[in-house]
This record gives C-alpha cells, structure tokens and sequence, in this order.
C-alpha cells in the first residue's frame, strides 16, 4: 500500500493531535510537590516561619540559622495514586505505587561572634510523577480514534488498512477516508513515573536579633516517563466479515482491534533560587516571607508512537516508526508566600499561603516563533493566578518525649472556571519520637483528593471523568552531633 507522494510525516503528525507539547507540559513542570520532610508533611507542609530541618532549605531557609548543633536527616517516600475513572458510564480503577528516597541533607552552624549562621547542603525530590489511569468502555456514538486519525490524513491509520486514500478523476489524491464509523468498545491505561530531584546549597544568617535571612540555590534534574496503550475493539461485530476496511486489500475484511501505543521521555534539567526571612515577633510569635524566583526548565525529550491491528482473516498489521527527539525549555512562575506561627510551651499552630500565577508559565525557546506564541497564548487563555494554604499544629508530650501533628493542604486548580472538585486537598498527620539523645524519627501521612478528566481524542466525545486519591507516607530521621 503506497500513497507516494504522501510524505510520512507521523510523529510529527501524532504529535499534533495527542501528545503535543502544551499547557500541560508547563503546568506539570510547575506544581509545587507535597512530600519533603515527615515533620513538615504531617504539619501540612506550613514551615515557612518555622524550622524544618534540612528541609528548610526548601520551606524557608532562613530557618536553617535556627540550627544550634550540626543535624543531619535522611527521608524515604512512599507514593500511592489510585484512579477511579468513568467512561461511558462505566467505572474502571486503578493504582500505582512508588518508594524513593526523598531526602538526604546536612546543616552545619557556622561559629559567630552574635547572632547565627548556617549552611546547609543535601539532596531532595521536589516533585514525583507517578500517575496511572486505566479505562474502558462501549462508545455507541460514531466517532472513535481512527476515525479522528483519518480526519487529520495520518499514516497510521493507513498503514495499518483502517483507512484508504481518495482521488479525483484525474488521479489526484484528495484525503484518506475510513469505514469504521464507531460503535467500539475503547479502553487504555496511560501510566507515569520519574520526578523532579534537586542538589541544593542554603545560607542564612541573623542579620539583627530575631530577624534571620536565607537563600537556597537549587540544581534541578529528573526524568518523566509516560505510555499510553489505547484500544479499540469490534465487540459487537459490527464490522464483519462481508466489509474491507480497504476496498483494494482482501485481508482487510473483519475487523478486530486496533491498538496504539505512544511514549514519551523527559530528560530534565535547571536551576532555581528561593530567598526567604523570618522575623521573630515575640516569644510566641514567627512570622516568615518567601520568593521563589522564576525557575527554567530544559527538557530533552523522546517520543515514539506504533500501532496494530487485526483482521479475523488471521491479518495482523504492525506500524512502528522510529524515535523523534526534540529540546525546548519551560519557565516555571515565580511564588510569593507568606506564614506565621505561634507556639506556647508544647503547642504550636502555624500557616501560610502560597500565590502563584500560572498564567505566567512560558516555553521560552525550542518551537519556531509561531508554534511558540500559539502555545503561550494557549496559557494565558487558560490559566490563572492561585492561593495556595497550608496549615498545621503540633503537640508534645515532653515526658514521653512524643510529638503528635496535624495539618491541611489546599491546592486550588490553575485552569480558570473549574469547579472546587477539581482543586487538590489534602489532611494529613504524623508522630515524632525521640529516639535517643540527638535523634528523632518521624512519620507523616497526607491523603488527598480531586476529580479531573482527560479525552482519548477530540473534545468530550470520548472522556474519562476521574476521582484521584494520593497517599503519602514519609519516614525521616535526624542526627544531631
């Protein structure tokens, strides 16, 4: 089957309808992460007015001046997102699972003749990607995935003898057309991994008494890996054995299924700068400020698409295409926050809130400058500005040397109009033990929840309508000598 003068512009082609570089992209690169430290996570993450540890270098790291003794800690992970996904009116779930160490770092007070410093240097996970969502169900209405890619003319389609070219009287190729007019059961699983992961360097120093400056320079790097294997299948036979999907193949009779697989690899780096204050008010009160600088992105990024499909003339076609590599760099928006916090003999309550305007998002360089401005002007149509809030209290049990915690995080969706279903929250809590002298373990758990939806193609005509749930569960310890 030859279209000759037809370039075979696939990758390119599939690209455009489904895994183009977009908003999203930007948006995924952007969102703050939860999980850090299980002292702040069961706190819900409100430390920017208080001390953290090692991870206050990511929280506030003027904080890190508050260090009196050498500490280090280390964190592990555990990850768990489930997916009950919607379509057609049929529920389908799934999950997916992760453990990765999420933080390895030292303060190091540095000697003073008044007030104090601090360094601190260590390693974290800024941001995990691990996602999965699985579907599947009977579309009655007459679209489907290869009828949208014959509408777009791509190869795929056609090499696979789902669709046929169309000529004019003059032997002119025209446009590709398919038989297939829906009525199929679709189903799919898209799955993700990787993360964001950050080699970090703070300083802080108390610049007057009670008033203490710090910053951290991040070196950002990470991969983010997706697959998407879709499918469509005749289960009512609808398209049998009297029908060629390809009038001039006779192989191409009874159709089966049709199976796409598409997957996409990020290499990821960059660099941020957080600068942050924290001011002493009274013996009970802190209050702390924050900017995240605008953060740069480069991403190297792989993508390779095939496709199968299959005939009850025992015709089985395959079409792979070779990998397609392209660089292009994401500008993250910059974030303001600020907290307080009050603390009296063994209770503690502290807060904050986080703005952030998505709208600000840019691919700054890799597309030609059309491509670009298209896709920045896709941003600031649909996305805005956001408050982000996190609070949290602590209680300890000096005698027991025990401390238990609670805290709340709320993440507000950054496309303009959605619902509050789609705005991210989350409860959490957590135990800090004293171990012995100098160490301590720490648990902290988050659940969250939201709804969100995605189409396989087009607008609405095939959507899965999800209900997300996360977990976190984080175990640190600290050493101080």
């Amino acid at each position: 089957m030859e279209k000759g003068f037809k370039l075979l512009l696939v990758l390119a082609l599939i690209s455009c309808t489904t895994l183009a570089q977009n908003f999203n992209d930007a948006l995924r690169l952007s969102e703050s992460g939860i999980s850090l430290n299980a002292k702040a996570l069961g706190m819900g993450n409100a430390f920017i007015s208080r001390s953290s540890g090692v991870s206050s270098s990511q929280f506030n790291p003027a904080a890190i001046a508050f260090t009196k003794k050498a500490q280090f800690d280390l964190s592990l992970d555990y990850n768990s997102n489930k997916n009950g996904a919607t379509l057609f009116n049929n529920l389908y779930n799934a999950d997916q699972s992760s453990t990765n160490l999420n933080e390895a770092g030292v303060i190091l007070p540095v000697p003073t003749i008044q007030g104090s410093m601090a360094l601190a240097i260590g390693f974290n996970q800024q941001k995990n990607f691990n996602r999965v969502l699985s579907f599947s169900g009977f579309n009655f209405s007459n679209n489907s995935m290869i009828q949208d890619l014959t509408n777009y003319n791509e190869d795929l389609a056609y090499n696979l003898a789902l669709s046929y070219p169309v000529y004019d009287n003059t032997n002119k190729y025209l446009y590709d057309t398919t038989r297939i007019n829906g009525n199929l059961n679709q189903s799919g699983k898209i799955s993700s991994d990787g993360g964001i992961n950050s080699w970090y360097l703070s300083g802080a120093l108390e610049v007057e008494k009670d008033v203490f400056v710090g910053a951290t320079l991040n070196l950002l790097s990470g991969t983010f890996n997706r697959t998407r294997i879709y499918t469509e299948e005749d289960s009512k036979d609808k398209y049998g054995a009297n029908l060629l999907l390809d009038p001039l193949e006779p192989k191409s009779a009874d159709f089966q299924s049709f199976t796409t697989t598409d997957k996409i690899a990020w290499d990821i780096a960059g660099w941020d700068l957080k600068l942050g204050l924290i001011a002493k008010v009274n013996e009970l009160v802190n209050v702390g400020f924050t900017i995240r600088l605008p953060r740069t992105f480069t991403i190297k990024e792989t993508y390779s698409v095939s496709g199968r499909s299959v005939f009850g003339t025992g015709m089985i076609w395959d079409s792979e295409y070779s990998d397609s590599k392209i660089e292009y760099d994401v500008k993250a928006p910059a974030e303001y926050s600020a907290g307080a916090s009050f603390g009296e003999k063994n209770f503690t309550l502290s807060g904050e809130v986080k703005l952030i305007d998505f709208s600000s998002m840019e691919f700054s360089s890799g597309f030609d400058g059309i491509a670009r401005d298209d896709k920045n002007r896709d941003i600031k149509e649909l996305m805005r500005s956001v408050i982000n809030i996190n609070a949290g209290g602590e209680y300890v049990f000096t005698n027991l040397g025990l401390a238990v915690r609670g805290g709340f995080m709320y993440m507000p969706s950054a496309f303009k109009d959605d619902p509050s279903e789609y705005d991210k929250k989350f409860i959490t809590a957590g135990i800090g033990y004293n171990l012995a002298k100098g160490m301590q373990l720490n648990i902290g758990y988050a659940y969250g929840w939201w709804d969100d939806f995605g189409d396989n193609y087009g607008s609405g005509v095939s959507r899965t309508l999800q209900q997300i749930t996360a977990s976190n569960l984080t175990t640190s310890i600290k050493f101080n000598f």
